[in-house]
């Protein structure tokens, strides 16, 4: 991850020979001092800071000549990009006591910038957490506190801070992520991908998610369908052996409907259709349409089968088939009965067809409900969360 450029300024210092006039400067002081501002003024800070130089020998300085000179030798050297000279007067200038209570977090924000750019991190930490200290809702303070944890290599303090970040950047979940690949903690690296790809839905993540997911150990080879629907429609799909295996897919649980809109949208990409492999492409596209045909003329007898022999499983396929086909009243309505049953084979992955299918039916609070209440372990709640990202992705 790369820094994120921290570039507090130094606050001016603001003064001129009135602005201490009101107490009294010596002027062995008070000449190199002018002299100083002067030069800073003018853009010639190293001049400025050797001129302020020459103060450093007088002794019994008060409260008030030492706070004006390293105030003055703050703005210069952080200008000049004298990183230590710059801290040093920062922490006197914030620990003088003379500070306004506006100008305070200020120099203690640009303190810590500056501790950041000279990669002391241990010390940027200090002062970064004690801008925090007095404003806990300084979002770029919060930031640069976890990039410094990241870079000094204190991956668990980065990552406890990440996790705790509401509405947090895409930047931050890739650090997170990266973090937690470092401490191996998979469970925790999937969570963070799946936020990642609910609220920036790139093919990369959803690419490296539906990977995960499928090679989970447990997971049910039956619900490889589900796999590719979403693929579908991440546009990870590319290959005509990826259309050409769904669409088959599609097929063997007698969805028909389906399995020709994958087949045409292979067709519209150009992974169907053309090259060596374009004959059997439409012999498979043949196949849907005749059996969209011969399910239409059987459904009514199967439906009655189904029923009568309570099969649950074949209702499921039938309703989401319908769904597909656009008959969405019909299919949701099998559906329902095939989750009141609860005979399934794999009960979850019913409810996950059923909350599909209601999504896909645009009955977008349904769905949400129903895959809420996909459980397992077999990847079905896992898809089921994938598709309530879907569903909820920004637009």
């Amino acid at each position: 991850m790369a820094a994120i450029g921290f570039t507090a300024a130094a606050p001016m210092v603001g003064l001129s020979s009135v602005a201490y006039a009101a107490e009294a400067v010596r002027a062995e002081i008070g000449k190199p001092l002018q002299e100083a501002q002067k030069l800073a003024a003018a853009g010639k800070n190293k001049e400025a800071l050797a001129k302020l130089r020459e103060t450093d020998s007088v002794g019994g300085k008060t409260a008030n000549e030492s706070y004006i000179i390293e105030r003055t030798r703050a703005s210069a050297a952080a200008a000049a990009g004298d990183n230590d000279a710059a801290a040093k007067a920062f922490e006197a200038v914030i620990n003088s006591g003379k500070l306004s209570a506006a100008e305070q977090p200020k120099f203690t924000q640009a303190l810590a910038g500056i501790y950041y750019r000279a990669k002391d991190y241990p010390k940027a930490i200090t002062w970064i957490q004690r801008a925090l200290k007095d404003n806990p809702n300084d979002g770029q303070m919060h930031e640069l506190l976890i990039q410094t944890y990241y870079i000094s290599g204190k991956y668990a303090e980065a990552a406890k801070e990440l996790q705790g970040t509401k509405g947090a950047s895409e930047q931050s979940l890739q650090m997170l992520a990266n973090i937690q690949l470092k401490q191996n903690d998979k469970a925790g690296y999937v969570q963070t991908l799946e936020k990642l790809a609910g609220s920036y839905p790139k093919t990369s993540y959803w690419a490296d998610l539906l990977n995960r997911v499928s090679g989970k150990p447990g997971f049910s080879s039956a619900l490889s369908l589900d796999v590719l629907r979403l693929r579908l429609v991440n546009g990870l799909l590319t290959k005509p052996a990826e259309y050409m295996e769904m669409s088959q897919l599609a097929l063997q649980v007698q969805n028909p409907a389906e399995a020709m809109k994958i087949i045409d949208q292979g067709y519209k990409k150009g992974a169907l259709g053309t090259g060596a492999d374009a004959a059997r492409h439409q012999r498979l596209k043949d196949l849907a349409v005749k059996t969209q045909t011969e399910f239409d003329a059987k459904q009514a007898a199967l439906e009655a089968e189904a029923v009568k022999n309570k099969d649950a499983d074949a209702l499921a396929n039938m309703g989401f088939a319908l769904v597909s086909a656009g008959k969405n009243d019909k299919g949701l309505g099998l559906l329902d009965q095939a989750v009141k049953l609860g005979t399934g084979k794999n009960p979850e992955a019913i409810k996950l067809h059923q909350g599909i299918a209601q999504a896909q039916a645009g009955k977008k609070a349904a769905a949400l409900t129903t895959l809420k209440s996909v459980k397992g372990t077999d990847g079905a709640a896992d898809l089921a969360r994938y598709w309530t990202l879907n569903i909820n992705r920004p637009m």
